[in-house]
This record gives C-alpha cells, sequence and structure tokens, in this order.
C-alpha cells in the first residue's frame, strides 16, 4: 500500500499540472496580446517566483480569475500622461499596447502591492479601479507572456 501511495505521489510530481494550470482568458482587456477565450497556462503560486516588471499574471478577483500584466511594484507610482504610462517619473516603453487612451490619469501608487493593468487600457478593469494587489492575490505567472521593454 505505502508503495501505490509514493509511486502515485511521484507521478503527479512529474506530471506537468503539478506546475501549471490552465486559465481562460475573459473579455478583451489584454488584446492584441491575448484575445477573449483564448487558453493560457500559468504557473500554480508555489513556483510562480515573485511578479516582475513587464510579466502578465493571473489575479483572484470576486469576479474569479482574470489576466493582467504587472506594471508596478511595492514603491513605485504609475500615472498616465497623454496616453503614455509612467512609472515614478519615468516613461515606460510598451510595444504590446496597440490603442492608447489618450487621457489623464493617476497618480496610482502601488504601496506595499503591485499594480497590474490591462493592455488593453480603453477596456479594462485593472488596478486603476481597485488599487494595489497584495502579493498573495497575484496567482499565478503565464508561461511565456513578458512582452517588451518595462
Amino acid at each position: 500500500m505505502k508503495l501505490t501511495v509514493y509511486f502515485a505521489a511521484a507521478v503527479l510530481a512529474c506530471s506537468p499540472l503539478a506546475f501549471v494550470r490552465p486559465v481562460q482568458v475573459r473579455g478583451n482587456s489584454m488584446e492584441p496580446t491575448l484575445k477573449d477565450g483564448q487558453l493560457v497556462l500559468a504557473l500554480w503560486p508555489w513556483c510562480s517566483g515573485k511578479p516582475e516588471l513587464g510579466e502578465v499574471w493571473t489575479l483572484n478577483r470576486p469576479e474569479g480569475a482574470v489576466v493582467k500584466r504587472v506594471l508596478a511594484t511595492p514603491g513605485q507610482v504609475l500615472e498616465q500622461r497623454n496616453g503614455y504610462l509612467i512609472r515614478s517619473g519615468d516613461f515606460v516603453e510598451e510595444p504590446y499596447v496597440a490603442f492608447r487612451n489618450i487621457t489623464d490619469g493617476g497618480p496610482w501608487p502601488a504601496n506595499d502591492g503591485y499594480l497590474l493593468l490591462g493592455d488593453n487600457r480603453l477596456n479594462s478593469r485593472d488596478c486603476r479601479l481597485w488599487g494595489p494587489m497584495q502579493r498573495a492575490a497575484v496567482r499565478g505567472r503565464v508561461v511565456g507572456k513578458k512582452h517588451g521593454s518595462v
């Protein structure tokens, strides 16, 4: 009996599902990077590491899992001026943004959390509305979706 349990645990640990889980993108807030209905693979929180600028992560929200890009880490501040994002006084290059929202906004301080925004700012409910997300709510890094210079 013990040998069977150990064997099953070893097989599960070697399974890709031990490290990643599928997440379906809902809505167009991440276009053009990710499309509505697209399935992405997200690492489980225990193997995701710390959120880094430019990475795409899943978040726990009351409406379910959502997918957004990390654009500010603890202590940083975001602002939007003439459609361009400014992080703690420096312009952010965002080659993944297809359409710019030309309105001004912010400042949005990350405080001791993270600010995650959708790539399609005109159609994204994100940390500009919710405020900073604590590390526990930033659940898993989407595999293969770091894009551009941030």
